[in-house]
């Protein structure tokens, strides 16, 4: 039988401070895998030091950690990806335990759950810990899942769901990304409890807490709006119509009163937003039917792909 093969994963920028350890950390656990490095610009050498601690490095010059895992997702060919940050703020302990996973066909997707553990406790930045907890609770409830820890970049993946994957995301609303696009094609998930630290003395942070977080919100609706569209047209179907019904109210009230209609403007514009919600409506109706056929073509890509495998 053919030999697994294991990639590990670790796009980095400016981890000159960490990635001999964290590459170090990683052979232990993993001794047969390929563990690569992609240097998304780096200006301390980092790309210079994986290569010595004996990584395979590679290059992304487009910025953003979303481009480097599309980079990476394309070149690289493995059965199973482990995908870690170049911080050592993940734990080396649980790679064998997620890859396994992933090897023995129990999930496509292993996410690495910081936030049932030690991340609140470790992460000193009080408004990443509130953001966390605000995308958990959209993804949530916007796509009816339970999943713990959203934004994790502590992830095994199977070659099915790499090489499946479109990526979008140029930066770190990339895991965002990828677990919705898992829980909307009904990938089979697994999440483990993984102890988090902060990152060392030295190393900084690379995610903006307001910028990032912004982009990381409205990839969040952009994509609620792609996936769920007949939710997504019919809430702003359903405020139109309030808006409508705040309008024009009074003035049917009025017309039933005195047979007169003395305010034609606001009428107006009250059937204009009776006539936009109904346009959203449909428009939302039309979409749903398109995003099931995307579904069902991609479920024929992913069987096709499979059996060309098994070949």
């Amino acid at each position: 039988m053919k030999e697994k093969k294991i990639a590990v994963l670790i796009p980095c920028y400016n981890e000159a401070v960490t990635i001999e350890k964290v590459i170090k950390d990683y052979q232990k656990v993993l001794p047969d895998a390929d563990i690569y490095v992609y240097d998304n610009n780096s200006t301390d050498g980092t790309d210079k030091i994986a290569k010595k601690a004996g990584a395979i490095v590679r290059y992304e010059y487009r910025q953003g950690k979303g481009n480097v895992i599309r980079t990476m997702f394309r070149e690289i060919d493995a059965d199973c990806y482990l995908m870690i940050d170049g911080d050592d703020t993940y734990p080396a302990e649980n790679a064998k335990e997620m890859c396994d996973l992933v090897l023995s066909g129990r999930a496509d997707m292993v996410i690495g759950d910081r936030l049932s553990s030690t991340y609140f406790s470790e992460n000193k930045r009080p408004f990443h810990n509130f953001g966390n907890r605000i995308v958990r609770w959209l993804i949530n409830h916007l796509f009816k899942n339970k999943i713990k820890d959203i934004m994790t970049g502590y992830r095994a993946f199977s070659k099915e769901f790499v090489k499946g994957f479109p990526v979008l995301s140029k930066g770190f609303e990339i895991e965002t990304e990828m677990t919705i696009h898992a829980v909307d094609k009904n990938f089979k998930l697994v999440e483990i409890p993984v102890d988090y630290r902060d990152r060392p003395e030295g190393s900084v942070s690379k995610l903006n807490t307001y910028s990032d977080g912004f982009k990381v919100l409205k990839m969040i609706a952009t994509l609620f709006k792609e996936y769920k569209p007949f939710y997504f047209f019919g809430i702003v179907a359903i405020l139109f119509l309030i808006i409508a019904l705040i309008f024009g109210i009074p003035v049917v009230i009025e017309y039933f009163k005195t047979g007169l209609v003395p305010r034609f403007p606001t009428l107006i514009v009250s059937c204009i937003f009776v006539v936009l919600s109904m346009l959203f409506w449909i428009t939302g109706i039309i979409l749903e039917v398109i995003v099931k056929k995307h579904k069902q073509l991609y479920e024929l890509y992913l069987n096709l792909r499979s059996n060309n495998n098994d070949k």
